[in-house]
C-alpha cells in the first residue's frame, strides 16, 4: 500500500469492518528535518558546556550573583550569552532573558529573603493563533555535601550539568527551525534548595492560563558507570512520570478508578509518546518506562507541573553513581569523590539530548489533539470510538490506540480519515485512545475517550 501520509507513515493491509475502512499501521519512518536536528546534536559541544558550567567552582542558588568568574550568577550570565549568541541565527524568533523572581525565606533551605534567577530562551511561533507552548528544563544549581553551603566546590559536572547542557544543545539545534507554536527552553535556580525555579514557572503558567501541552525535565543523565554494581551501559535511559494524576475532581477520580486508568494520566500518555518517538529517532538508546513520579522518595523539577496539572516527565540516566552526587569534591580510599567533568560519559548525553530533541520537534510540528474523545458504552463485542476535529491546524488524519490491558505501551495503530470509527475488539479487554495526525506524519499526544452514548 502507498504512503497514506507524506513523509509520516507506511500503512499495513487495508481492513474492512462495518462499512468503514481504516488501516493498521506498521511502519513509521523518520521525519528526515527532525532526523537532521537529531544528527546534529554534539558530544564535543555537549561537553564544552559542561566544563564551563563546572569551572565557576560552585553553581549553589545562595552563591554569588556578582563574581564574574564564580558562583550561580557568572554560570548564568554564561548560559545567557551563549542563548543570545544564538538568537542571532533565529531570525528574531529566540528570545533570551533572565526571569527574576524572589525565594522566600523557609526556615529550612532559604535563610533569607532572596531574589534570584530562571535563564529562560522562548521560541516563539508562526502561528498567532496557536497558543500551545512546551517547556523542556535543566536545573543550572548545583550543591555538594551540604545541601546549605554556597562556597564550598560544587563542581555538579552531572548533577545537573548534564541536564542544563542538553537544554544549551537544543537551543543551539532548534532554534535555527520554526515551528508553529511556542517552545520555552529554561535552566532553573533552586532545584536543590526544594524545586523552587521550577514551581516558580509552573505557578506561573498556572496564574497565566498558557496552554502548556509537555513539559521534558533533564535530571542526571550523564552518568553511564554506577557505583555498587559497576555496571558500565550507556544504551538505556529512565523517563519518571506519575501515573495517577497529582490534582484530581471527586469526579476525575471516580472515573478514573471504574475505567481502571491508573496508567493513563497524562504525564504518563507523555512518558509513552518520548518512548515511541525517542526511539523512533536515536540508534542505541532503549527508553525504560519508570512507573513513579521519580526516583523512591526523591523529586525533581517535573513534579511542580505535575502538580499544577500539567502532562510532566522526567529524563535521568538508568544507573546512577553515588560517589559522583552531592558529593564534597576529595579523596577516599585513594579514589576521587565528586560530581567532576571527567566522569561524565558525553556521549551518552548526546543521545539522550538527541531523544529531547525528537520528542519536542515531533510535538511542535504536530496538530492539535482531538477534543470531546467518546467510547460507545453499548453492549457489544465491538468498540465504536468517536471525536470532534480541534479548533485549529486541522489535522490530515487520525490514529487510534490500542492495547491490551496488562501492556505498558499501545500495540496497535489504527489511521483513520474521519472522526469516528468501530473496531472489532471489545472495550472489556482493551484499552484505547485517539491522536491527530498531521499531512507530515506528526502526532499529538493521545486522549483517553470517555464513555458517551
Amino acid at each position: 500500500m502507498k504512503n497514506g501520509i507524506r513523509n509520516g507513515l507506511l500503512a499495513g493491509a487495508l481492513i474492512l469492518f462495518g462499512g468503514q475502512s481504516f488501516a493498521q499501521t506498521e511502519i513509521v519512518n523518520r521525519d528526515p528535518i527532525i532526523n537532521e536536528m537529531v544528527q546534529e546534536v554534539s558530544a564535543d559541544s555537549i561537553e564544552s558546556y559542561v566544563r564551563k558550567l563546572s569551572s565557576f567552582g560552585t553553581r549553589h542558588t545562595l552563591s554569588s550573583q556578582t563574581d564574574p568568574d564564580r558562583g550561580i550568577g557568572a554560570a548564568g550570565n554564561y548560559i545567557l550569552s551563549k542563548f543570545q549568541e544564538w538568537a542571532k541565527e533565529s531570525d528574531g524568533r529566540l528570545n533570551p532573558e533572565l526571569d527574576y523572581f524572589t525565594l522566600k525565606a523557609d526556615g529550612r533551605r532559604v535563610t533569607e529573603d532572596i531574589q534570584v534567577f530562571n535563564v529562560v530562551a522562548t521560541l516563539n511561533g508562526t502561528d498567532p493563533d496557536d497558543d500551545r507552548v512546551l517547556i523542556v528544563s535543566g536545573h543550572m544549581d548545583s550543591r555538594a555535601s551540604s545541601v546549605m553551603d554556597p562556597e564550598i566546590d560544587a563542581p555538579g559536572a552531572n548533577d545537573d550539568g548534564s541536564g542544563t547542557a542538553a537544554v544549551m544543545e537544543m537551543v543551539r539545534v532548534m532554534s535555527k527551525k520554526s515551528y508553529p507554536h511556542k517552545i520555552i527552553f529554561m535552566t532553573v535556580t533552586g532545584e536543590e534548595q526544594g524545586l523552587l525555579g521550577a514551581r516558580h514557572m509552573a505557578e506561573k503558567a498556572k496564574a497565566e492560563n498558557w496552554n502548556l501541552v509537555a513539559m521534558l525535565n533533564n535530571d542526571m543523565i550523564g552518568n553511564s558507570n554506577s557505583s555498587g554494581s559497576n555496571i558500565n551501559d550507556n544504551t538505556q535511559v529512565r523517563i519518571f512520570s506519575e501515573g495517577v494524576p497529582s490534582v484530581e475532581t471527586e469526579r476525575e477520580e471516580a472515573l478514573r478508578k471504574q475505567l481502571s486508568l491508573e496508567n493513563d494520566g497524562v504525564s504518563r500518555q507523555l512518558a509513552r509518546y518520548s518512548k515511541e518517538i525517542g526511539e523512533r529517532y536515536v540508534d542505541q538508546l532503549q527508553v525504560k518506562l519508570i512507573y513513579r513520579n521519580d526516583r523512591f522518595l526523591r523529586g525533581g523539577d517535573h513534579t511542580p507541573f505535575a502538580q499544577n496539572g500539567y502532562a510532566a516527565i522526567r529524563f535521568c540516566e538508568m544507573n546512577e553513581n553515588y560517589n559522583y552526587q552531592h558529593q564534597n569534591v576529595t579523596l577516599r580510599l585513594g579514589k576521587v569523590i565528586g560530581d567532576l567533568p571527567e566522569f561524565v560519559d558525553y556521549e551518552y548525553i548526546r543521545k539522550i539530548t538527541g531523544m529531547n530533541v525528537s520528542v519536542l520537534a515531533n510535538l511542535a510540528k504536530a496538530p492539535p489533539a482531538p477534543i470531546r474523545a467518546g467510547i460507545n458504552i453499548r453492549l457489544e463485542n465491538s468498540t465504536t470510538l468517536s471525536w470532534e476535529e480541534p479548533e485549529n491546524n486541522k489535522p490530515k488524519g487520525y490514529y487510534v490506540l490500542m492495547r491490551e490491558t496488562d501492556q505498558s505501551m499501545w500495540q496497535r495503530k489504527f489511521y483513520v480519515e474521519g472522526t469516528s470509527v468501530t473496531l472489532p475488539y471489545s472495550k472489556d479487554n482493551y484499552l484505547f485512545a485517539v491522536q491527530s495526525v498531521s499531512a507530515s506524519g506528526h502526532e499529538s499526544l493521545p486522549v483517553i475517550p470517555l464513555p458517551t452514548r
